[in-house]
């Protein structure tokens, strides 16, 4: 691994302040005229010296958080709910957001991975981590955009030493986590080399990049022995990882196309001591776990979503909500997996539950919360399922057809006065007539039922010439509790939505990117769908699909091919 620092930043991030619109537009003004000439070399290692010693101070006990913005993990919550708490994000205030001009980034590579944004309690330091294909980890300053240090971790697959796949090169795809309490980056990368491709865990420390002892992990290396085998040239990391109780999670699948012998994975690496490991597996080849939030946890137990399997005649853990304890135990009851009852049929059509991490939900009732999990299908279905009995094969409470399309990004969810609202990527099977007509949805939903998932996809495409690309469901609590389409939103793109409110309930903001499709931000009310901002003049350009965005004190941040767009407001 080569790594750089750059120093601390030029202009230090004080929360709820803004930049002046002159340094905001002209941030290399106090250099030039009769300045003065500045020993950069000697600059930048003051700034280093007081970087690391802001991050030294940082380092406090769990109890002294206080405010803070920081988005340490996918969707900002170990839950995956996407549900950002900003105070001054009002529903007035979202509709002056704009483009930071000031805010400049340069980075190598293309991004799939969420950004992360690091604001150390009892500083006015806050900083993004950015992690690319090339296999490049950038610490930006989240004023900025300046660069404080980057880390290389190797050379990215190429896509030409693999049999299939859709990203070229493979390096750095899903997204990383942070452990505040050791100032620490976790975050796995394809590698190659002589030998081949290789999937390594890495950890970095916050303050200048540098990789810990013990560190990286390589995969293959750490399940050798196990059944079914890992290997590194089928297998792929497209989703998020996670941290539970001292133990880092890293969700594993196969590449686009799905060749050769993969399954899918979870691993357990322990943070204290990382040649200590563990492993979850699919029986039988594919389940991958491929969604891009990868593993969501209720702060107890892990959660995740298989995709199809392939050439199986039993049921083998795809097409699966399944529940792991910590150790990684192969869950026998019924009560801790779910996979519907024409599991079989969706592996056959590709129309799998792996799009998407299942989501904890806790739906407020007079006697107390109902405690359940959503899982969205690429079938377009969703399921509610009994979190402390996940009903095994077909026990689902409820399963209903709500898009006309493939579920595949994460979905945003947030309270609603009388429920919750869960806001996801897809049209809409139900939208309001004014959008798609139900006569429409009648013959959609025949098509699907009768399993022509495909065809049914293609004639929602063909009647809906609105672009109501996003959906969001009411869920409310009941025996059983029932979803229903609450309104729709027009974009065009496949980002994946998040939520933001001023308390965590009030002016709820549903925001998401038309990721290779119109490239724009979208912001939309939360509870009736009105829309709110449409940055029609800001588009936006190497934006890939599934890329979700990310909020702070005072801008939203959106990371596209080599550097990431800020948003004030």
């Amino acid at each position: 691994m080569s790594q750089r620092f750059c120093g601390f930043p030029s202009s230090i991030h004080v929360p709820g302040r803004r930049r002046s619109q002159k340094s905001a537009k002209h941030p290399a003004h106090s250099r030039q005229g009769s300045q003065p000439k500045v020993n950069e070399e000697l600059l930048a290692s003051k700034y280093a010296t007081l970087f690391v010693a802001a991050m030294t101070a940082a380092n406090l006990p769990a109890g002294a958080v206080g405010a803070d913005y920081s988005v340490l993990t996918y969707h900002a919550h170990e839950n995956r709910s996407g549900n950002f708490v900003v105070p001054k994000l009002t529903w007035d205030r979202a509709q002056t957001i704009h483009l930071d001009e000031g805010f400049q980034t340069h980075v190598s590579g293309k991004i799939y991975a969420q950004p992360l944004y690091w604001h150390p309690p009892g500083t006015q330091i806050a900083i993004l981590l950015v992690a690319t294909e090339d296999n490049m980890v950038y610490a930006l300053d989240a004023a900025s955009g300046r660069e404080i240090w980057s880390r290389s971790l190797g050379t990215s697959i190429p896509r030409s030493a693999l049999e299939c796949g859709d990203i070229d090169p493979l390096g750095t795809t899903g997204t990383p986590v942070i452990d505040e309490s050791t100032q620490t980056v976790y975050l796995e990368a394809g590698i190659y080399d002589a030998s081949g491709p290789h999937r390594r865990v890495f950890a970095l420390a916050l303050k200048d990049g540098s990789p810990l002892a013990g560190w990286p992990v390589d995969i293959a290396d750490a399940l050798k022995g196990r059944d079914p085998t890992f290997n590194p040239k089928y297998q792929n990391e497209r989703g998020a990882l996670t941290i539970l109780s001292g133990t880092l999670y890293v969700p594993f699948g196969g590449h686009y196309g799905d060749c050769g012998q993969y399954n899918g994975w979870v691993v357990g690496i322990s943070l204290r001591d990382p040649k200590t490991t563990k492993s979850w597996s699919t029986r039988a080849r594919g389940g991958g776990v491929w969604a891009p939030a990868g593993i969501s946890s209720d702060g107890t137990s892990l959660f995740i979503a298989t995709g199809n399997t392939i050439g199986a005649a039993t049921w083998s853990g795809g097409e699966a909500v399944i529940r792991l304890a910590g150790d990684l135990h192969d869950p026998a009851a019924a009560k801790d997996f779910f996979a519907p009852a024409n599991w079989h049929d969706l592996d056959e059509e590709d129309a799998d539950l792996g799009g998407t991490a299942p989501i904890p939900l806790d739906v407020a009732t007079k006697s107390g919360p109902q405690a359940l999990v959503l899982a969205l299908g690429k079938d377009g279905r969703a399921y509610l399922l009994d979190r402390s009995d996940l009903g095994g094969i077909g026990g689902s409470l409820t399963v209903e057809m709500v898009s006309n399309d493939p579920i595949r990004t994460a979905p945003a969810a947030y309270p609603a006065t009388d429920g919750v609202f869960v806001a996801f990527q897809g049209r809409g099977i139900d939208c309001p007539p004014t959008r798609s007509t139900r006569a429409q949805s009648s013959v959609i939903r025949f098509l699907q039922n009768i399993k022509w998932h495909r065809v049914g996809r293609l004639v929602g495409k063909w009647l809906k010439t609105e672009e109501d690309e996003l959906t969001a469901l009411k869920i409310r609590p009941g025996s059983p509790p029932t979803v229903a389409t609450s309104w729709c939103g027009r974009l065009r793109g496949a980002g994946s939505p998040i939520v933001t409110t001023t308390n965590g309930h009030s002016d709820p903001v549903v925001w998401i990117v038309g990721a290779e499709g119109d490239n724009q931000l979208h912001g939309f009310k939360g509870d009736t769908g009105d829309p709110l901002f449409n940055g029609s003049a800001d588009i936006m350009h190497g934006l890939h699909h599934f890329q979700s965005l990310i909020a702070s004190e005072d801008r939203l941040y959106v990371s596209a091919d080599g550097q990431v767009y800020a948003f004030v407001f």
